[in-house]
């Protein structure tokens, strides 16, 4: 038996090609290995990749993935705010938004009130304010001594403390600080069933019907600012021709309120150089990102002197507000300014929609043109005058910083009528009363002292107008819809049997003859 013994001596240093090929065989094993381990991480990592993108593009998420979204809803946006960002849900949980037609319930009152002419001012707010009806408060600056039992007016609340905030103006008052923060006032009351918030001052008078029929056209969801400019191109160079004057009323949706109320404060720190209430309003609404709405019906009337070419001459939209009414001349001959706007509310409450809306209608055998302007007044031309040149409002008055030239206002004007000949002769409302759903209104004419000469020089062009003294207008009422696409209204001539003339004025029919709608 032979055996093998291990010889140190015996070849020390073998030859490489022969270690190599005693290794092979491991080396060759092992390598096998990383590859297929390798192999198997490739696909793994695609299997799961394909599955990941599978999960992120279905139309149709997955049951773990459903899980976790009802778990963790997503924000519906982010408000950024001093470079930090909070998110939050754009539907307030306390407002519950109807479907439901608004109604004047819906409507929360903001009225700026001074604790020193209020005792003059209630009057002209108990003239349109319905105490069953609306909701609102007057805010003062300090408490005021309140009649007892007298529920005709709003409750009377005083605003929070301003003097904290800066003002620096030096031709305004920090009053105008305490009246911007009415409306965060007014949300922070937390009144139930809340869409519009609507501020005003106490020598506004508002038509709440066509205000309603205003804000019905907007979705009071959203975030809205409506209101109107001056009147002055003047005032609106100065603050802006973007922003709506309270003296007319602004009206701003629940959702805008709110978002107001919480950035308000900070924001008026930003602006301690302005000089009223509603440019630090709307500077707070502009950073907001909220552009004004325009609605033509809403008069700041920054005039003073008489109004008749401004009333005379309204707009085709919706009468909804008018300020500054004890700074003009009264509105109707013969009375003082309060009994000419107890007269003016009358009217206005009778045929709200259709009050001050103007009508034309001609005599052409006697060359005559009869302007109506329900509710005010009764124009007759003694010549056929062209609708264009009815539109511009003659200027009877000047702006409010006393300048009187047509350029100064941001709407068409037309020097006063000067010739004593083709003046027309004016018969304001006397009394209006109900006849069945239309109104009967007994237009007067005014002594002007100018009658003489007309008689006198103008005999053969007015000879038809000697004798008129009295004009009877029957004004039938207006569809609910005619705010949406507002038309100027037509009108009848008609003669009754005891000599009054009378005119028959309400909605034209459709078309281009312009003809009267008949109402039955």
């Amino acid at each position: 038996m032979t055996t093998m013994s291990t010889n140190p001596n015996t070849n020390p240093n073998p030859n490489p090609r022969d270690q190599t090929n005693l290794r092979s065989p491991k080396s060759r094993r092992w390598r096998q290995s990383q590859v297929a381990t390798a192999v198997i991480a490739i696909a793994a990592l695609l299997i799961s990749t394909a599955a990941w993108l599978s999960l992120v593009f279905s139309g149709s998420p997955t049951l773990p993935v459903a899980r976790l979204q009802n778990k963790a809803p997503a924000p519906a946006f982010t408000q950024y705010r001093n470079d930090s960002v909070s998110v939050f849900n754009d539907e307030d949980e306390s407002q519950e938004w109807s479907d439901e037609e608004l109604s004047l319930d819906d409507v929360v009152f903001g009225i700026a009130g001074s604790s020193r002419l209020w005792k003059q001012r209630k009057e002209y707010v108990r003239l349109w304010w319905l105490p069953d009806d609306m909701r609102g408060h007057v805010w003062m600056e300090e408490k005021v001594r309140e009649e007892q039992n007298d529920e005709s007016l709003p409750p009377i609340m005083v605003s929070e403390d301003i003097s904290r905030f800066r003002y620096t103006n030096p031709t305004g008052h920090p009053s105008g600080l305490r009246i911007s923060r009415i409306i965060s006032e007014c949300f922070r009351l937390r009144l139930p069933k809340v869409r519009w918030f609507v501020l005003a001052d106490d020598d506004t008078i508002i038509n709440v019907v066509n205000l309603v029929a205003v804000l019905s056209k907007y979705d009071a969801s959203e975030m809205v600012y409506v209101g109107s400019p001056s009147e002055s191109h003047s005032a609106n160079t100065y603050f802006s021709h973007s922003m709506a004057f309270g003296g007319g009323g602004i009206a701003i949706s629940y959702p805008l309120a709110k978002a107001l109320s919480e950035i308000q404060d900070e924001c008026l720190e930003r602006y301690p150089k302005l000089y009223g209430s509603d440019d630090r309003l709307h500077a707070c609404i502009t950073e907001l990102g909220v552009p004004l709405t325009r609605e033509p019906g809403f008069h700041q009337c920054d005039i003073r002197g008489n109004a008749h070419g401004l009333l005379s001459s309204h707009p085709i939209a919706p009468f909804v507000s008018i300020h500054h009414v004890e700074a003009v001349d009264p509105i109707y001959p013969g009375l003082n300014s309060l009994g000419s706007l107890k007269l003016f509310t009358q009217a206005m409450r009778l045929q709200p929609s259709s009050f001050l809306q103007r009508s034309i209608c001609y005599d052409r055998r006697h060359h005559l043109t009869f302007s109506v302007s329900l509710g005010y007044v009764v124009q007759v031309f003694p010549q056929i005058m062209l609708p264009r040149d009815l539109e511009r409002s003659e200027q009877t008055y000047s702006a409010w910083n006393g300048i009187s030239k047509g350029s100064e206002f941001d709407l068409d004007t037309k020097d006063a009528y000067r010739s004593v000949c083709k003046k027309p002769v004016l018969l304001f409302l006397k009394d209006i009363r109900l006849q069945g759903n239309a109104t009967l209104g007994s237009y007067m004419r005014s002594r002007a002292k100018d009658d003489f000469k007309r008689t006198v020089l103008c005999f053969p062009r007015s000879r038809h107008l000697r004798h008129l003294r009295e004009i009877q207008v029957l004004g039938h009422p207006l569809t609910k819809k005619w705010h949406l696409v507002p038309r100027r209204l037509c009108c009848k001539l008609n003669q009754n049997s005891d000599g009054v003339l009378r005119l028959t004025v309400g909605q034209c029919a459709k078309g281009a003859s312009g003809s009267f709608t008949d109402y039955k």
